[in-house]
């Protein structure tokens, strides 16, 4: 199973990774190897810079933090490098629409998210758009 986490999810982890909340079961899922998490490039830069522009972030979340994780989930999932091609607008947020185009080019089977815009598009073609907790009660049920 190949699923792509979005970048707010990554975050909640990060900001408290001992909780037992459906974002860090989903996240530990991915660490442990339990489905091939896909880890864009674009998505570490975003996490990175929303890391940088926000103090409070920068206070709770170091650049160590988020290396380390990086690397955690490169070694155990599959890293993508960049779409050269253009990325159509779909989502309300410009933002997210690589998401949406690694999810799909990339042959996700979901992507985790708590964007509203994307849950709201769920489902695209195969691919499932889904919150953490509604990721972790589809896929302890199948």
């Amino acid at each position: 199973m190949r699923v792509l986490i979005d970048v707010n999810v990554y975050l909640s982890y990060l900001l408290n990774p001992a909780a037992d909340s459906a974002v860090c079961q989903v996240v530990e899922a991915g660490i442990m190897g339990k489905f091939t998490p896909l880890v864009p490039d674009a998505l570490w830069r975003e996490l990175v810079e929303v890391v940088r522009r926000k103090p409070h972030l920068q206070r709770r979340i170091s650049a160590e933090q988020i290396q380390a994780l990086r690397t955690i989930l490169e070694a155990v999932g599959e890293p993508l490098p960049e779409i050269d091609a253009a990325i159509p607008r779909v989502v309300r947020d410009p933002k997210d629409d690589y998401l949406l185009a690694h999810a799909l080019l990339d042959n996700a089977d979901y992507l985790v998210t708590g964007d509203a815009d994307l849950l709201a598009l769920d489902p695209v073609g195969d691919l499932r758009i889904l919150s953490p907790h509604a990721f972790m009660a589809a896929w302890t049920q199948a």
